[in-house]
């Protein structure tokens, strides 16, 4: 029998992308953002909240990068997730980590993540209950060892992690379950 628990986000697994956004200054700013989604072959929407230091960035440079969080980088992630730029302008260069300007958009590349899609603003959705930010990938680099023998990513080594939205955890995916556009296969000739 289920049990009624109210209104919540309850979609599960969010991934934990990482912006990465240079602003006026020049200086560079990630946070960490739960809530977004590729929307296309080409783009991917971010949910934020117009306030964030972030959403400044994008409306002035007209680019930004999402890289994908991982295990290894929990640790900093978070961090970028807890402080804000706004009142902390300094929180990237504490962080440690290295920054690289992409050469197709006019965003950071942050060297430690492993996968990164490098993104122009496509359009900014706001409505009275959405502000969404689309970016259209322009291109997408993944460490080596993130790969498999056929130059795709493979997730059992990319260790992504994912927001648990119900008791805030982070968790990794990696195992396989079953072969999309294969597993329901039987089903469809019934």
């Amino acid at each position: 029998m289920k049990k009624d628990l109210g209104v919540l986000p309850a979609l599960f697994p969010m991934p934990v992308l990482m912006v990465s956004t240079y602003g006026e200054d020049g200086k560079v700013d990630v946070m960490n953002a739960a809530w977004g989604q590729i929307c296309d072959m080409d783009k991917i929407m971010l949910f934020l909240t117009e306030t964030h230091k972030t959403v400044a960035n994008i409306k002035h440079s007209k680019a930004f990068c999402v890289s994908l969080a991982d295990k290894k980088h929990m640790d900093v992630a978070d961090y970028y997730g807890i402080v804000s730029a706004n009142r902390n302008p300094d929180k990237f260069e504490k962080s440690g980590y290295t920054a690289i300007k992409s050469e197709r958009v006019n965003a950071p590349i942050i060297d430690e993540f492993p996968l990164v899609m490098e993104c122009e603003l496509s359009e900014i959705v706001e409505t009275n209950d959405v502000f969404g930010i689309v970016g259209k990938i322009v291109n997408v680099k993944a460490n080596e060892e993130v790969l498999n023998d056929k130059n795709k990513v493979d997730v059992t080594k990319l260790n992504a992690l994912m927001f648990d939205q119900f008791q805030n955890g982070y968790y990794v995916v990696g195992e396989k379950a079953g072969q999309a556009w294969n597993a329901g296969v039987e089903l469809s000739k019934k």
